[in-house]
């Protein structure tokens, strides 16, 4: 029901392109924090730790510009787009209007189709979250997409494809955020019992407790950012 998918989406499917293979891997290190935010991407270094050509690389540089993870600087290059605590409130207030409000059109008009599909989703993620409990820090990955699935079957029967586009842009603007905070933990929180809360009272078709619950859920992550050290903005959070 979802027809935002685009090349920006993160993809379990294995890359039909070297470019989308490049891109695909520059995306992960610089949500992961491997290129800090505001570091300069040199194309003649990149190209050999990528291992593609200078051509290749740059498509890539571009695409990721489009997804607003790096800043074309002209004749001078590119740098990894800077990430700040008024960005990502800026982000997340916006998400949660938006969210909540395609979560309310959702189970209004939500089907048996979309209530397996959204029950399947939770397994998947249920999954996940298991693994990530044990401190399996490999299954991150594995997590995030689940997470992302997850949200997107919340909202799948809203029939605004506009509400949707621009969710998912502001889902994937969040993911740099809550990716590198994931490895810091600042504050308490069980994740799990918050994406059970919201499943089960979305599938009892109670939107008032669930928007309540989906926009505690997402402020929660801007609260963990807030609590971040100073480095968080200029390094990116992540250990070394």
């Amino acid at each position: 029901m979802n027809d935002t998918a685009t090349l920006t989406t993160p993809a379990a499917a294995e890359p039909k392109t070297l470019v989308e293979a490049a891109y695909n891997r520059l995306r992960r290190d610089i949500i992961e924090g491997v290129h800090a935010p505001g570091e300069k991407l040199r194309v003649e270094h990149l190209k050999d730790q990528y291992e593609v050509g200078a051509g290749t690389l740059r498509e890539a540089l571009l695409l990721l510009v489009t997804d607003a993870l790096v800043v074309s600087q002209g004749q001078r290059g590119f740098r990894v787009a800077p990430i700040s605590l008024a960005d990502f409130e800026d982000i997340t207030r916006t998400r949660v209007l938006l969210e909540t409000e395609a979560l309310r059109q959702s189970i209004t008009r939500g089907d048996e189709a979309w209530e397996a599909d959204l029950v399947a989703s939770f397994h998947r993620l249920s999954r996940a979250e298991q693994k990530l409990a044990e401190h399996d820090v490999s299954t991150t990955e594995e997590w995030e997409m689940r997470n992302r699935a997850f949200h997107e079957a919340l909202i799948a029967a809203c029939p605004s494809r506009w509400i949707r586009h621009f969710q998912h842009i502001l889902y994937q603007q969040s993911e740099r955020y809550r990716r590198i905070s994931l490895f810091r933990q600042p504050i308490p929180r069980d994740i799990h019992a918050e994406h059970q809360a919201i499943f089960e009272s979305t599938l009892a078709h109670d939107a008032t407790r669930a928007t309540s619950i989906l926009s505690e859920h997402i402020l929660r992550t801007l609260d963990a950012v807030k609590r971040m050290p100073p480095d968080f903005f200029t390094k990116g959070g992540t250990p070394r």
